[in-house]
């Protein structure tokens, strides 16, 4: 153990039961990036043998977050922004909106 690691009170789950799962090849279709403020989104468009995926990835100071989207759901996803940003659009932001204002 590193000097400045803690031990996990969940035990330690990289080793156990659980095989590590070999890493799955994976193609890269499409990638765009796009910063609003201070943070960073990648969106890439991938391709691996389950099939056709969307990874967005925020970027805030070194810290990623990702969300991985099914390309059977990407339609439904992209109605739902539609209408976030239709309803954005429509209402003046707020004190709590956490829209600068």
């Amino acid at each position: 153990m590193i000097s400045n690691e803690r031990p996990s009170p969940y035990g330690n789950r990289s080793h156990g039961s659980h095989p590590q799962k070999p890493p799955v090849n994976e193609d890269t279709l499409a990638s765009e990036k796009l910063q609003i403020e201070r943070k960073t989104f990648v969106f890439t468009l991938k391709e691996n043998p389950r099939g056709r995926f969307l990874r967005i990835t925020e970027d805030v100071g070194g810290r990623r977050d990702t969300i991985i989207i099914p390309a059977p759901g990407l339609e439904d996803f992209l109605k739902v922004l539609d209408e976030m940003v239709k309803t954005s659009a429509e209402r003046p932001p707020g004190p709590d909106s956490g829209e600068p204002g």
